[in-house]
C-alpha cells in the first residue's frame, strides 16, 4: 500500500518553496527506486524506516538537506516508509540556509553537519508527531522564522535567466547579458543561488523538459523530442539520458512512466 500526497506552501513561502510531498508505504521485502536530477533541492524528513543509498551502501540520515544532483541514484527500501519532503524552487534554499549552496552538490547534509540547532529541534518534533497537517505546520513555522531577505537585484536576475533556460536558452554569454553581469560574475552568482553552475543546471532542465514532453505527448518521435529539447541530435539526447538516468529514452519508458518533477 502506498499513499502519496502533495501540499502547496502558504503564500509567503510560495516564491521559494514549490511544494511539500508526503509518502507512506509498507513493503515486506526490499524494493528499489531510482531518482534522477530535478534541478531542485529538497529537505527530507524520514519518520519511518530510512532509505539505503545503494551506491554508498549507507542509510540516509533521519533529516537532511539534499544538494543538487548530477546523476541518478538507486535507493533500496523496506518496511514502513514515512517521508516528508520540502521541495525548494531553484533559488529557494538560499532564503533559509546561509550556506555555500554550490558546495552541496550530491551531498546529504544533516543538522549536525550544519550545527543547526533549530533544524535539530524540528527533527525531534516531527519524529514525535503523527499528524501530517501538524508536521507541515511545524515545517512552515520553521521556514517562516528563518526567511531572510535575499539581495533582490541578484534574485530577480537569476529568476529571469532561469525562465530563459526553461524556454531553451543555454548560451552562457546571452544569459549573462540578460543578467547584466560579466560571464564570470554571472556564473558565480548563479551557482551561489541555485547550487549548480548554469551549464550543469541547463543540462538538467533540458532532461526534465524531455521527460515532461514524453509525459504529455507520448506519441512523439525521439528525433522530434531531441530537436524540441535542444539536443544536437538523437545520439546526443540518448547519451545525456544515459548519464542522468542510467537509461536510454526507450529503456526509461520501459522502466517507468515519464514524469518531470520540475515542470509539473
Amino acid at each position: 500500500m502506498e499513499k502519496f500526497k502533495i501540499i502547496q506552501p502558504s503564500a509567503l513561502l510560495t516564491p521559494y518553496v514549490k511544494n511539500y510531498w508526503l509518502l507512506k508505504t509498507a513493503c515486506d521485502s526490499p524494493a528499489l527506486a531510482r531518482t534522477v536530477p530535478t534541478g531542485m533541492m529538497n529537505l527530507i524528513f524520514h519518520r519511518g524506516n530510512r532509505l539505503l543509498s545503494v551506491h554508498d551502501n549507507d542509510l540516509h540520515p533521519r533529516v537532511f538537506l539534499n544538494g543538487q544532483e548530477k546523476t541518478f541514484a538507486d535507493l533500496e527500501y523496506t518496511g514502513q516508509i514515512n517521508m516528508i519532503s520540502v521541495v525548494f524552487k531553484s533559488v529557494g534554499v538560499r532564503a533559509f540556509f546561509n550556506l555555500p549552496i554550490n558546495k552541496l552538490n550530491n551531498l546529504r547534509v544533516t543538522a549536525g553537519d550544519l550545527r543547526d540547532k533549530e533544524l535539530a529541534e524540528l527533527e525531534q518534533s516531527l519524529t514525535s508527531t503523527e499528524d501530517d497537517q501538524i508536521c507541515i505546520l511545524l515545517i512552515e513555522q520553521f521556514l517562516l522564522k528563518r526567511l531572510s531577505r535575499l539581495a533582490e537585484h541578484n534574485l530577480k536576475r537569476i529568476e529571469t535567466t532561469i525562465r530563459l533556460i526553461n524556454s531553451g536558452q543555454t548560451d552562457i554569454m546571452k544569459l549573462a547579458d540578460t543578467a547584466c553581469l560579466s560571464t564570470k560574475q554571472f556564473q558565480r552568482v548563479f551557482s551561489e543561488y541555485v547550487g549548480s553552475n548554469p551549464k550543469e543546471f541547463s543540462r538538467t532542465i533540458r532532461f526534465q523538459k524531455a521527460l515532461h514532453i514524453l509525459e504529455t505527448t507520448p506519441q512523439i518521435s525521439l528525433t522530434t523530442l531531441a530537436y524540441e529539447c535542444g539536443y544536437f541530435d538523437q545520439s546526443h539526447m540518448i547519451k545525456e539520458f544515459k548519464s542522468l538516468s542510467g537509461y536510454t529514452p526507450s529503456e526509461y519508458l520501459d522502466a517507468c512512466p515519464p514524469h518531470s518533477d520540475y515542470f509539473n
